[in-house]
């Protein structure tokens, strides 16, 4: 994986909701955490906690866990932060919390890369939730190729951010190798002329391959949804781990 500094540093976590404002993505999954009943929701890769505080609104317990320290410190400073528990690390150090729902949004289940986290991620969310709890993850459908649209002129903007000025951001691909795909964004602040850059990976998985990693994980796949704020594009897998389990002590 690449250092994601859009996410670890200072200066970049402090911006990062301001520059992709439009989290409508969010809608669906709190309208399944209400179509699921879910009481206690685990929200993994919680980021600056958009999602987790959202669900906390609504009354429900919600632990939002991420391995970058920057956006939890931007999380836990966002009104509402008291009502939910943060963790710093990925999911394999959340202890057994019988929830009801666990979340991957956004890239957070792609950003996983290598098989072997991707597995013990999968493991640890299992363990988190109660038996017959779900698991709800979304992940670009690599039929779609989303990735030759990820050049300068097509995602340059500049976004004027109060307190910050403005800030000029653009992302472009550095490498394909198979299913990963990596990507550099750059940022550049007017107000200082800094410049600075986040390189991520993300793995574009298939339909065929996440259901084959859940069946091998020991979930059941209840269903695969289609991303309502992207239709066509991304895959929304729905998993369950199965009732008759002994919850773990």
């Amino acid at each position: 994986m690449g250092d994601d500094n859009c996410f670890r540093h200072p200066r970049l976590a402090a911006v990062h909701d301001a520059l992709d404002p439009d989290r409508g993505d969010l809608d669906a999954y709190v309208a399944m955490a209400e179509e699921f009943g879910a009481r206690r929701v685990l929200d993994v890769g919680c980021g600056t906690g958009a999602l987790a505080l959202l669900l906390a609104g609504r009354g429900i317990a919600v632990t939002g866990v991420d391995p970058a320290g920057a956006s939890l410190d931007v999380a836990r400073g966002r009104p509402g932060a008291g009502r939910v528990r943060w963790l710093l690390g990925d999911a394999t150090v959340v202890p057994p919390l019988g929830a009801d729902l666990a979340t991957m949004t956004a890239n957070v289940a792609q950003e996983i890369t290598d098989p072997g986290d991707w597995r013990a991620t999968l493991s640890a969310v299992r363990s988190a939730l109660r038996p017959g709890g779900r698991l709800v993850f979304e992940t670009r459908d690599p039929d779609r190729r989303a990735w030759e649209g990820w050049t300068r002129d097509r995602t340059r903007r500049v976004t004027e951010i109060p307190g910050v000025g403005a800030v000029e951001s653009w992302v472009r691909v550095t490498a394909v190798d198979g299913p990963l795909v990596s990507f550099r964004w750059t940022y550049v602040f007017a107000a200082d002329g800094a410049v600075l850059t986040s390189d991520s990976t993300l793995r574009f998985r298939g339909r065929e391959e996440v259901g084959a990693d859940l069946a091998t994980g020991g979930w059941l796949l209840d269903e695969v949804r289609d991303a309502a704020d992207r239709p066509g594009r991304e895959l929304v897998f729905v998993a369950r781990r199965p009732a008759g389990e002994v919850p773990a002590p």
